[in-house]
């Protein structure tokens, strides 16, 4: 028999507050100090806590987030898989597709073989980092982080 652990709601709030910052910034390099610090708790303390909450880890959650944006720009996007395993925060592209195809069940190169239907439009990769939907600027982030939570 499992015993379920409930996580007070005031911590949920601080919790939150981190998961939001992987989902807003998960091209970053993983620093579970500094998610601990967001959420002003200790790191294991944190760790322990978030996958209570989540039922996952910080880092597997992360990984989880970087795959599903992958999946987006693998479909929609005329990128490479090197250059979709960049924009989403690996830097190698073993671990990329080792994790890729423990998420999703395929390589990431199956996976956009399956989408590159002709007639299909893709967005040219070039308009994708122009516009920002892979990565902001410096500028854009030091104001998202500066905003009240």
């Amino acid at each position: 028999m499992t015993v379920q652990r409930r996580v007070p709601g005031d911590v949920l709030v601080h919790l939150r507050r981190a998961r939001d910052h992987l989902d807003r910034h998960f091209a970053e390099p993983f620093d579970l100090d500094h998610l601990a610090g967001l959420a002003g708790m200790s790191r294991y303390h944190f760790l322990r806590s978030f996958a209570t909450t989540y039922r996952t880890t910080p880092a597997a959650y992360l990984a989880r987030r970087r795959v599903e944006r992958a999946q987006d720009l693998l479909r929609a996007a005329n990128l490479t898989v090197t250059e979709v395993c960049h924009a989403v925060g690996y830097s190698s592209l073993g671990s990329f597709s080792s994790r890729f195809r423990e998420i999703v069940g395929e390589s990431p190169s199956e996976f956009q073989r399956r989408y590159a239907v002709a007639g299909n439009p893709r967005i040219p990769g070039c308009y994708v980092f122009m516009a920002g939907l892979v990565e902001r600027t410096a500028t854009q982030e030091k104001r998202v982080d500066a905003s009240p939570a």
